[in-house]
């Protein structure tokens, strides 16, 4: 009897260990199970309903298509910046010598696909300890922290060396 408690023992224990190491495709390292709360940059709110002065100004409903309360980042980032929204998704003619210039040491088109092989790479080497695997335990700040920026002292470093920091907060009182 108790050798039978044993082997069922080893067995739980067996199925759980190659439960913790099977693989579901692409490592997920934010698991928003853990505690850690949802991502508020998923969240992409619409844009505000405006009343057209005129209702004939209003398209035909596309299934599927366009919506006029939906977020356009790109377009919004470019009037933001100064530019002109792209009509096509191409580079306005304005905008071809900021595009020369900043294309000047070549442009790989497949950047993209170039960055997110990399970064699934990055994600499977750095996927946690089994047991945090095993128990869900969030592990993307871990594998990120040698990448992420500490703001105060990158914002201490330019104020070192003497360089304007309009956007940044004002200096303390007593700070250097």
């Amino acid at each position: 009897m108790r050798a039978v408690k044993g082997r069922a023992v080893i067995a739980v224990a067996a199925m759980v260990t190659l439960a913790a190491c099977g693989g579901k495709g692409a490592p997920q390292l934010m698991n928003l199970r853990s505690g850690q709360g949802p991502d508020e940059f998923a969240i992409v709110p619409p844009k505000a309903l405006e009343m057209p002065e005129s209702l004939s100004e209003l398209p035909e409903p596309t299934p599927g298509g366009y919506n006029r309360t939906d977020q356009t980042p790109e377009a919004d980032a470019a009037v933001a910046l100064g530019g002109k929204p792209a009509a096509a998704g191409g580079i306005p003619a304005g905008d071809s010598a900021l595009y020369a210039h900043a294309a000047r040491f070549g442009v790989d088109g497949g950047i993209r696909a170039t960055l997110a092989s990399e970064d699934l790479e990055w994600r499977r080497d750095n996927n946690g300890r089994p047991l945090e695997r095993l128990f869900n335990v969030n592990v993307y700040y871990k594998a990120y922290r040698k990448q992420s920026l500490n703001q105060q002292a990158e914002l201490a470093r330019w104020r070192k060396l003497g360089v304007r920091t309009s956007s940044a907060p004002p200096r303390q009182v007593g700070e250097e």
